[in-house]
């Protein structure tokens, strides 16, 4: 018997090899393409999610005793000294302790002309949930954004690069610089109309809570202990007379 007519050819062989490479370039071409579009609607997903949600510009626990909100320009000095000076140490050690649930509202002020640009990218940094760390970026570079208003180089800085691209999506229709005086919504002598920002509603809603304090200045505190909301303190505290203040409720 002739045992060479027995074995498969190389030609067929060969074949067969093309056949099975074929296969597998097929399935893996599927699988990178189904991995691509879970990608997509991964992104679609996030980038809904991040769009319908509303801005946390809040620290610590909500059941805390005390709830402190705080009424500030990000460009006005006197805000940018609270926050350097007092409120920083508040959030290290009060806040992380459970004692303190600190609340930022936005109150930009018209003579400020980056302030209200400014409480947009907190909004939308807010949005998913990385407000302390811009929050932080903008009152600790507050002087070098304030001359030229580039905001955004500090943001990026605070921000991993996949979280930035998020934020900058919400920011979308909000790149120019409006003052919490002047809107974006109409182009004066063109008879057209802007995009507004969707972010200018959270500001606006701030803005409208302060008529109820009233606030008039920045930074304007607002503490309330189990229920019990204190008159207003207006301007600048140092950290050992808010300490002693915080202490003194804690110790009711």
């Amino acid at each position: 018997m002739n045992r060479r007519n027995n074995l498969p050819s190389r030609r067929s062989i060969l074949c067969e090899l093309a056949v099975v490479v074929a296969f597998a370039l097929a399935s893996a071409s599927g699988v990178s393409a189904q991995a691509q579009a879970q990608t997509r609607s991964h992104t679609r997903a996030t980038t809904d999610s991040d769009a319908s949600a509303v801005p946390v510009k809040s620290l610590g626990n909500r059941a805390a005793p005390i709830t402190m909100e705080v009424f500030s320009d990000y460009q006005c000095p006197s805000c940018g000294n609270f926050y350097e000076s007092s409120l920083k140490y508040m959030i290290t050690d009060y806040v992380a302790a459970g004692k303190v649930y600190f609340i930022h509202r936005d109150f930009p002020l018209p003579m400020h002309p980056y302030s209200h640009q400014a409480a947009r990218w907190s909004n939308a940094a807010a949005k998913i949930g990385k407000f302390q760390e811009v929050d932080a970026a903008l009152f600790d570079n507050q002087a070098a954004w304030s001359v030229d208003g580039n905001i955004e180089k500090f943001v990026a800085a605070a921000l991993k690069p996949a979280d930035f691209k998020r934020v900058q999506k919400l920011m979308v229709g909000c790149e120019s610089n409006a003052t919490a005086a002047v809107k974006p919504a109409s182009l004066s002598g063109s008879g057209q109309t802007e995009q507004a920002c969707a972010l200018d509603k959270y500001i606006e809603q701030d803005q409208e809570l302060a008529k109820s304090v009233p606030v008039t200045q920045t930074p304007t505190s607002v503490i309330t202990y189990k229920g019990q909301r204190y008159p207003a303190m207006p301007g600048f505290v140092t950290w050992p007379i808010l300490k002693s203040f915080l202490d003194s409720l804690l110790a009711q």
